[in-house]
């Protein structure tokens, strides 16, 4: 059961706040907004409060709110469809992709879920042009195009922030477990069991710090304030020089090592809110960041794209994340969270960003682009997010099928 529960619940939550975020910044601006689903495919739920029907469909791949949209009837090639019936609305999705025919089984239909006082689709009355998305000025349309991302970067600070007020702030402790033989350490006389206290009279006080403080300083002397025996004593250390390769960036540096290493007991410190808030915010920063700089490395060559995972990964993830417990779970949430953020900000028609650069071109413009340019541009958009689906498949049950051989 949590093999299955575990991916939907990690992946549907994320993929629900990203779609509230477009949901709710649409109704601020006074968008018509028909449908709000969660999935893919046959409806499994659905339930139409007020002019909006919420659905929770088949597949929880990802999830969609169907605006009005006076383009849409242009796009329906893009959806698999063919046009709406007469007394339909014009629809496009959050990220305004066009949409002109819905995407589950059993919409709704005239002698069932009709209403002579609603707007299309599910009454006679006609969208009123104002409540278009194109009708709407540059600010709106990009309030709502970028109001997903917004509302995953806050999902991810909020998840890690929760889980440093429940569990407290990680950090190994600035006493060294290990001198290896014939380094700079080793040479100057720092020990096992040495309490870290300063590097060159800055406080350190957790392994993070010293080793920020020593890598800044290759080919280096640097005076160590040490407590050994009760005692404060100073050691000075000439730093070696070394080349480290970034795991996030794949970019080499130099930096300084001593030749030391911590004992492996992490220690965790209680927080107030104000902290923890802190942290969650310096956390989901620093996974921006690294998302950032996976991408650099992939377009600059330095990275393999066979390295990306897809739905499987994600799922393999989730389930030893649950099986773990709470925190790794809140801390999955909050990665993937900004991992979507991050990567809907990629200037691709059929995503976030590209949707973003297309509505600024044609306000630049001056006027709309043409169908015909639309068509080919989320054209490009689908085939590039095609080709990186059945690579992150790919990748993905190569993965699983060697495991299984492992095994």
């Amino acid at each position: 059961m949590l093999t299955l529960l575990a991916p939907i619940i990690v992946f549907g939550l994320v993929v629900f706040v990203h779609e509230l975020g477009h949901f709710l910044a649409a109704k601020a601006v006074g968008v018509y907004a028909p449908r709000f689903s969660i999935g893919f495919g046959p409806a499994l739920l659905r339930k139409r409060v007020g002019e909006t029907e919420y659905v929770l469909a088949a597949l929880p791949l990802g999830g969609y709110v169907r605006m009005a949209s006076k383009e849409d009837e242009s796009m329906a090639f893009i959806e698999g469809g063919g046009e709406h019936p007469a007394d339909t609305v014009p629809t496009t999705g959050a990220n305004a992709s066009g949409r002109s025919v819905d995407d589950h089984v059993g919409d709704p239909q005239r002698g069932k879920d009709w209403d002579p006082n609603a707007l299309a689709p599910f009454g006679p009355r006609p969208v009123p042009e104002h409540r278009w998305f194109e009708s709407k000025s540059l600010p709106a349309r990009l309030l709502i195009l970028l109001a997903g991302v917004a509302m995953n970067a806050v999902l991810a600070i909020v998840m890690n922030t929760a889980n440093v007020a429940a569990y407290g702030r990680p950090y190994l402790p600035a006493v060294i477990d290990s001198v290896l033989p014939g380094q700079p350490a080793a040479i100057a006389g720092l020990a096992r069991g040495d309490s870290i206290v300063a590097v060159n009279g800055a406080p350190v006080r957790t392994w993070a710090d010293v080793l920020e403080r020593v890598s800044d300083l290759p080919n280096s002397a640097v005076d160590f304030a040490v407590v050994r025996g009760g005692a404060t004593t100073h050691v000075s250390v000439t730093t070696r020089t070394q080349q480290v390769t970034d795991e996030i960036t794949q970019e080499r540096r130099t930096v300084g090592r001593v030749g030391i290493a911590p004992r492996p007991r992490e220690v965790r410190e209680r927080v107030g809110l104000g902290g923890a808030l802190g942290d969650g915010w310096r956390a989901t920063w620093y996974s921006a960041g690294a998302v950032v700089g996976v991408v650099r490395s992939l377009f600059a060559g330095r990275q393999s794209v066979s390295n990306l995972g897809g739905p499987i990964a994600i799922a393999r993830v989730s389930v030893a994340a649950a099986r773990a417990g709470l925190e790794p779970l809140l801390a999955l949430v909050a990665f993937l969270s900004i991992n979507i953020a991050v990567l809907n900000l990629l200037p691709i028609p059929v995503l976030d960003g590209g949707q973003v650069l297309i509505n600024v071109l044609e306000a630049i413009k001056g006027s709309a682009f043409s169908v015909r340019t639309r068509e080919y541009i989320l054209r490009a958009g689908l085939v590039a997010i095609a080709l990186l689906f059945v690579t992150v498949m790919w990748n993905d049950l190569s993965r699983l099928i060697g495991d299984m051989f492992r095994h």
